[in-house]
Parts: C-alpha cells; structure tokens; sequence
C-alpha cells in the first residue's frame, strides 16, 4: 500500500459481498461482533489486503488500521518476518497433532518474560485459555465458584460469559450485582457458580469474599479493564487483591488476552508489579495466528501437569502457529519495539485530550499508549467501573469514530473497547491520524 487515502469513497462492494453472505453465514457473520465492527453503514466493511498499519477494502479504500484484529496483528500486517518464516513451516508441515520443537522454545520464552509463568499450557483462543485456567483453578482447590467483575470480559464460552455488559433494570444493586448472563443458552448452573464484584471497589470485595468463604477457587480480572474501554485500576488495588487472595487461599488469575506482552514483555503483572497465580494470553501472543496460553505457578498448574486435571486440544501450539508466536515474542522482548508503541499511542491520546480541551467536549482518553479509549464521560472524568460507562455519551463515539474512518482511520466500532496501536505506525501515519483527530472534533 503507496501512501495514505485521505477520504474513504463508496463501499458498495461489502454491501454486496454482506447480502451474499448472509444466504449461507448466519446472520452474514462469522462473529457476532463483526456486524459493525467496521463501518458505520448497515453491513461490515470486508477487508482484502493488509501491510503493516494499513489495510484495504474491497472497494479500494485504505484506512489506518488501530483495530488490528483485535489487538492480534501487533507486529502489523503480513510483516515480513513473519511471512518468511511461516512460509518455510507450510512447506514442511503446519500441524501434526503432535508434540513439536517450536511450542517447547515458545513455552520458555514465555517463562523467561512473564513473572507468574513457571508452566505453561497452550490452547487455541483467549476463550480456550480462560476455561482451562478456570479449570486449574478448580482442580487445584476442590472448589467451584468463580468471583468475576461486572463489565469485565474473558472470552464467549459459558464459564464465564457472566455480567459482561448487563443492562441497568438486570444488573441489580451496585454493591452486590447480579449474575447476568450474556447470552440466551447459558445454563442457570454456570450462572450459580460466578459471583460479580464491581470493580475498584475494596469494601465491595471484601464483602463478596466474606460471603463466599470457602467456596472461591478463583478470583479473575483484566488487570486493564480492556472491555470497559481501558478502564484503569486504582492506586493499590491490584495489590488489594493480591493480598485477599493469598490470605484467603483463593487462586488469583489475570486475564492478560489483551494486556499481555502488548503493555510490556512481562505484560500487565510487570507493568504494576503484581504477580498472579495464573495467567491468561492470547491477541498479541500469535502476531495474527490463533494461539493462546495460561501459565501460572508451578503449586497451581502441578495437577494438570501431572494429568490430574484434564486439558487438550488437537490444534494446540501448533507448529505454525507456535512458530508465528515465537518471532512476535522475539520482537516484543526488545524494550525498543514495546517503547515505539507505548510513544505511538501517547502521541495520539493527547492529541485526542488537546482537541477534546479545545472544543470544550468532556472527554476521557484512558489507558496506555499500547491500548487507550475516548471515553465521552459527561464531566470529563476517567471511569473506575462498569457502570460508569453507562452515563457516557456513546452517540458521540460513534459520531468521532465515523468521522474517522471517513477520513481513513480505522478504529472499533464500540466505544466500551479500545484502540490498538501496531508496532509499525510510521510518523507520516501519526500525523494524518492526528489530522484526523483534530478535524472529527471539529466537525463533533
């Protein structure tokens, strides 16, 4: 892709490409988060090409990519590292359904950059990862419940599909939420088994924990608040639950599906300097390729290793996608490519803080420089919890985003989700980004 299309023409050809997808796709989707995920007319965008930060309609159209499939593709699209090597594994063999060589010096590398990891399994998404840390948890216990945060989000599976987005009449009192579930097809047992905590709250969760004594194997966070658009935790309080979960013999987890090696080499844990028991990957982890992984402490992770606790899956740590994880990692080890991003996105969130004070918009750009949200709060104030989001202005999102990606900037569609920096964002990219920036608030 030569250079940068300022304005976004007509996409009729992923309004035709959705209407034939819809004969076959249900719903004309194969995620249900696709439907808008790129554009804001009544079909998605279909994306044909991708290099580095820029990708490509079917149309012709070239956007500014800071959705990069979900936070996956940190490395950029197709880079060429990437491409050289996976191109020699298709040659040789992508999977065997066996062990492989890759997935061994993928597991220490891992060990070597993340604090909690004395032992890792791998799996196939951030959803897999997060049943198999629940399932660890629980095997290593001999208990059953789960105490989650509301708004928080570990993935579309039954285990813990639990309060992500519940509304105002369902989500019952602040300080004892309900257990809402996310979907119709959720069995009322699964929904038993997970207490909801609203977050950054310390007497909230002290109270939960007390309640349930002796019935937690598990207490799960983002440590970012990735689903709840960057929502950050306040001063203390990741040590807080540090703290309750070993005085309690509760097994802490972190879900770093987002925050993982994207927010630093030893991800959020090094980050804020907690460690946690168990800890969930994926995103970042694979470069664009389906890989994901929990790793924890040798006590908590012994009975799967020793087969106590049952994991598998045919399609783990294969060696194509093993391979693509160990290059992304190899990248983000260096502190200057995890520094380029952090710098990229900072640029960014206060170009975004300087138009919002200029225009006199209330408005929040919460995060990191690696994942960040404009969040139109209405006094301007970041959000601590869930519910805060529920008073934002999320029209106005919608409306700075559209005017965005008309101006060939790509970003998410929702406003409770974030923006994703790549590691190749050029400065030429930043600056029409920042362009863009500064005319959607002109026109909000």
């Amino acid at each position: 892709m030569n250079g940068h299309i300022r304005t976004v023409g007509a996409t009729d050809g992923s309004r035709a490409w959705f209407e034939r997808a819809r004969a076959s796709l249900a719903g004309g989707v194969s995620s249900s988060s696709r439907l808008t995920s790129t554009g804001p007319h009544p079909y998605p965008l279909y994306m044909v090409s991708g290099s580095g930060t820029q990708i490509r309609d079917v149309d012709g159209n070239g956007y500014i990519d800071y959705l990069i499939s979900y936070g996956s593709a940190i490395l950029g699209h197709a880079p060429p590292e990437l491409t050289d090597a996976l191109t020699d594994v298709l040659r040789s063999g992508t999977m065997f359904g066996t062990c492989n060589t890759p997935e061994v010096e993928l597991a220490e590398q891992i060990r070597d950059m993340v604090p909690c990891a004395d032992l890792v399994r791998f799996a196939n998404s951030g959803s897999e990862a997060v049943q198999g840390a629940v399932r660890a948890a629980r095997g290593y216990t001999g208990r059953a419940k789960i105490l989650k945060f509301e708004g928080h989000y570990h993935g579309w599976s039954d285990t813990l599909a639990i309060s992500n987005r519940p509304g105002v009449e369902e989500a019952g009192p602040y300080a004892t939420p309900h257990a809402v579930p996310h979907s119709p097809g959720i069995p009322s047992g699964v929904v038993d088994d997970v207490i909801v905590c609203p977050w950054n709250d310390p007497e909230a969760l002290r109270a939960a924990l007390d309640a349930h004594r002796a019935e937690l194997a598990a207490v799960i966070c983002e440590p970012i608040v990735a689903n709840n658009a960057c929502t950050m935790p306040d001063p203390g309080y990741l040590e807080l639950l540090r703290d309750e979960c070993t005085t309690r013999g509760i097994v802490l987890v972190f879900d770093e599906v987002c925050t993982g090696f994207r927010t630093g080499p030893g991800g959020a844990q090094a980050m804020f300097g907690v460690e946690p028991d168990l800890a969930v990957f994926s995103k970042a982890l694979g470069g664009g390729l389906p890989i994901a992984a929990f790793a924890g402490r040798r006590h908590v992770m012994e009975p799967l290793a020793q087969g106590h606790v049952k994991h598998g899956g045919t399609y783990n740590s294969s060696p194509l996608c093993a391979t693509s994880a160990l290059i992304t990692l190899r990248r983000l080890n260096r502190p200057e490519t995890t520094k380029r991003i952090e710098d990229t996105g900072r640029r960014i969130m206060e170009t975004i803080q300087r138009a919002a004070h200029d225009r006199r918009i209330p408005c929040s750009v919460q995060g990191v420089g690696a994942m960040f949200q404009t969040v139109f709060t209405p006094d301007g104030a970041p959000t601590r919890q869930y519910r805060d989001l529920l008073h934002a202005d999320q029209a106005r999102y919608h409306a700075f985003r559209h005017e965005l990606l008309k101006r060939g900037v790509h970003a998410n569609a929702y406003g409770m989700a974030c923006w994703f920096v790549a590691a190749t964002v050029t400065e030429e990219e930043v600056a029409v980004t920042c362009e863009a920036v500064e005319e959607a608030f002109a026109v909000l």
